[in-house]
């Protein structure tokens, strides 16, 4: 069933990565048509930006903090839709700054939450976008969209007319500030390419994969479910292997930062019991099955697709040429 049509949506962090290409989705019509879109976000350049791409009069550009309660519920008037996109999401700054990692990731939420339940809002649907950090957490990024996919589901008890549900997913190559770009980045200064270690994997989802998560759940999720797509992994090293592509660039391990994983997980052991599959998604749901689909966790170790796999598809997002490799 589609819920866009006719519906007044708001993108929290809107002009992120993700904001821009859900944003460009909704404008489409591909998913149904809104009447309205709300692109919620701190960044002023950014939403200039943006208003100099897309000419559409659907769009209304909103400059605020999710941080600010009295903000967050001005922009919630009217809304029938959140795609709740906002959050500090660089680990090694979340490290560093956990208060502001709190702020944001938590009682940012919390003001999305506290608004709808105050003021009683007609919000139809809210989807939170959580992380594979988030699954046993050991870092400040991590701990935080934990508690943050905690409140979201949560929000169903304490704001009873309204749907929440969550997505979560891993690395969404080619955004802003991910491995791929600055991979990319550094191969173009000639190297060399920082690998953490030589070891670690990382589940990789496109942005169109992840948009299409984010609809897929709005469309089909239950109350209090969380949406994973069945994604592939990749060992970080064969990454940089693919990307460098021949040329003569060194790769370098500079080992672990503070709270980094080997392997990420998206579903963990304890979840495992309450996993079904719905059109293609591991769909974790609130009670245990009688038939689980999964009796471990789901990490991203055991999901590794060879090299040639990775080239592939790298060739084909045009992240690479076809050049044959030489090293």
């Amino acid at each position: 069933m589609n819920k866009i049509d006719n519906s007044n949506v708001l993108i929290t962090g809107g002009t992120g990565s993700l904001g821009q290409a859900l944003t460009e989705r909704l404008l489409s019509g591909e998913d149904g048509t809104p009447s309205r879109i709300i692109i919620f976000s701190r960044d002023e350049l950014k939403q200039a930006q943006m208003k100099a791409m897309y000419h559409d009069e659907r769009l209304d550009y909103q400059l605020g903090d999710i941080r600010n309660e009295k903000r967050v519920e001005e922009v919630l008037q009217g809304i029938d839709i959140i795609f709740h996109a906002a959050a500090m999401k660089r680990v090694e700054m979340c490290e560093q700054h956990p208060h502001e990692a709190v702020a944001t990731n938590i009682h940012g939420t919390e003001n999305i939450i506290s608004a709808i339940q105050r003021y009683r809002l007609p919000v139809c649907t809210v989807v939170g976008v959580s992380s594979d950090k988030g699954c046993s957490p050991i870092n400040v990024y991590g701990a935080t969209k934990f508690i943050q996919e905690k409140l979201i589901l949560h929000g169903n008890i304490i704001c009873p007319n309204t749907r929440f549900v969550c997505v979560c997913y891993g690395n969404v190559m080619a955004s802003r500030g991910s491995m791929i770009p600055m991979f990319q980045q550094q191969i173009a200064s000639g190297g060399p390419v920082t690998v953490r270690d030589a070891m670690m994997t990382r589940f990789l989802i496109s942005l169109d994969e992840a948009v299409d998560t984010l609809l897929d759940a709005l469309n089909n999720a239950q109350r209090g479910e969380v949406y994973v797509p069945q994604l592939p992994a990749a060992r970080v090293m064969d990454v940089a292997k693919v990307l460098i592509n021949g040329q003569n660039i060194p790769i370098c391990c500079t080992g672990r930062n503070p709270g980094e994983k080997i392997h990420e997980t998206l579903i963990t052991e304890a979840e495992a019991s309450n996993v079904v599959i719905r059109d293609g998604y591991m769909v974790v749901t609130q009670h245990s099955q009688d038939k689980p689909v999964l009796h471990s966790e789901y990490v991203s170790s055991e999901w590794v697709v060879p090299v040639d796999a990775l080239r592939k598809a790298f060739i084909e997002r045009g992240y690479i040429s076809e050049k044959v490799e030489v090293w």
